[in-house]
């Protein structure tokens, strides 16, 4: 295959990769930043809300799950076109159906986020990594810059919504609207990346490797980064899902308060990952991976003995600071294979997102009886274990 004559499509690709990845953030932090008003609006306990954001959980689950059967049959584009449009859904039933107190109704538009997302992120990063093989330079800790960028966006209107009182029921209809102008976006500009480890023939042919194929996929070192991916993504979502509730419930602070420090998480993981690409080039991948996890507990471990929500969200920035390019690099550690780097991409990022099906409920169920920041240390002991296991992410590219 001609390289050269694939350059010029990988950048209205990224361009849609980065478009998903983007809305995808904003959308999940829109629907964050409201946590609190939501839970109000349900008159949900903790452990209620919990089962509630069960609902992203099981669909983020199923989407991922469902992805691995898709990715083989269809390809990646329909996975990142249909999960563009259905977070869009998800995010207006969430608006409209919060103030209506009908938490089934809630439940149901979490499911179409997570479900959306979850394809989503399948597609994201096969694609993303199967670029950096083309292009020879990152782009999975970029994709995840995105997502961070969107985070940050949806965050800081999040934070003007809730200190202005503006009810979820005009704000989360509004962030659907802009999501549906990046979904756009990546519906037209989306180019599918030719693979270079695939010679051209009859992809039904090729898309389905035979079992002993499968198997060869699964070493110790890939499920070594499965666990770094599993334990970033757990603490990165235990971040996202109860760091305003943490502030509001053990700290007291003002809902407003508890948006902006799950905004300064967001920006944290966006400076780090936007910084991702000099220090993996001077230190490598494994002590970057390694550094991750030590900056990232400590973080962890400030917000669960801080005495005030100052401490507290000067920990959170330390905390996305710290996991932020744990799970891109691991992705991308993944990929680093020339022939079976879909696959294993897809095997270490389907790990990652279990951390979302166990995460909220177990937190929640936690958070409900001991409190949110003891509930904290179970992401914790996840980082200090990335700490042990991070030089598995280091491997260099290995021959078929």
């Amino acid at each position: 295959m001609d390289i050269p004559a694939t350059l010029p499509s990988t950048r209205l690709h990224r361009v849609a990769l980065f478009a998903t990845s983007t809305m995808t953030g904003f959308g999940i932090a829109s629907w964050i930043t409201r946590t609190p008003s939501v839970r109000a609006d349900l008159g949900a306990s903790i452990e209620a809300m919990g089962f509630v954001l069960f609902g992203l959980s099981i669909g983020s689950m199923l989407g991922i799950l469902g992805a691995g059967v898709l990715l083989r049959r269809i390809g990646p584009k329909p996975l990142i076109l249909a999960g563009g449009a259905l977070p869009v859904v998800g995010t207006l039933l969430v608006g409209l159906l919060a103030p209506a107190q009908l938490a089934a109704g809630v439940w149901a538009g979490l499911f179409l986020i997570g479900f959306g997302a979850g394809i989503a992120e399948i597609g994201l990063n096969v694609e993303a990594a199967a670029v950096e093989r083309v292009i020879d330079r990152p782009v999975v800790p970029v994709l995840h810059a995105c997502f961070s960028l969107g985070s940050v966006a949806g965050g800081i209107v999040g934070i003007a919504m809730t200190a202005w009182r503006v009810p979820v029921v005009v704000h989360l209809p509004i962030a659907a609207g802009v999501m549906a102008a990046l979904a756009l976006t990546a519906v037209l500009t989306i180019r599918p990346m030719p693979r270079l480890d695939e010679p051209v023939t009859d992809r039904a042919a090729t898309s389905t490797p035979a079992p002993s194929t499968r198997r060869s996929v699964i070493t110790v070192q890939l499920l070594l980064i499965a666990v770094i991916t599993l334990a970033m993504a757990f603490a990165e979502g235990a971040a996202s899902d109860w760091l305003p509730l943490l502030m509001t419930t053990d700290h007291d602070a003002p809902e407003v308060l508890g948006s902006l420090v799950f905004t300064g998480f967001a920006l944290a993981m966006l400076i780090g990952r936007s910084a991702g690409t000099p220090l993996v080039t001077r230190f490598g991948r494994g002590a970057v991976v390694r550094a991750c996890g030590v900056v990232g507990l400590v973080g962890v471990l400030a917000v669960v003995v801080s005495p005030t929500p100052i401490v507290t969200a000067a920990a959170a920035v330390v905390w996305g600071l710290g996991i932020a390019l744990g799970f891109p690099l691991a992705v991308s550690a993944a990929g680093d294979h020339p022939t079976d780097g879909d696959r294993r991409v897809s095997v270490v990022a389907t790990a990652g997102y279990v951390a979302f099906l166990v995460g909220p409920p177990a937190l929640g169920f936690l958070g409900e009886h001991l409190g949110l920041r003891l509930a904290m240390l179970v992401p914790a002991v996840l980082l200090a274990v990335t700490v042990v296991v991070a030089r598995a992410a280091g491997a260099q590219r290995t021959a078929a």
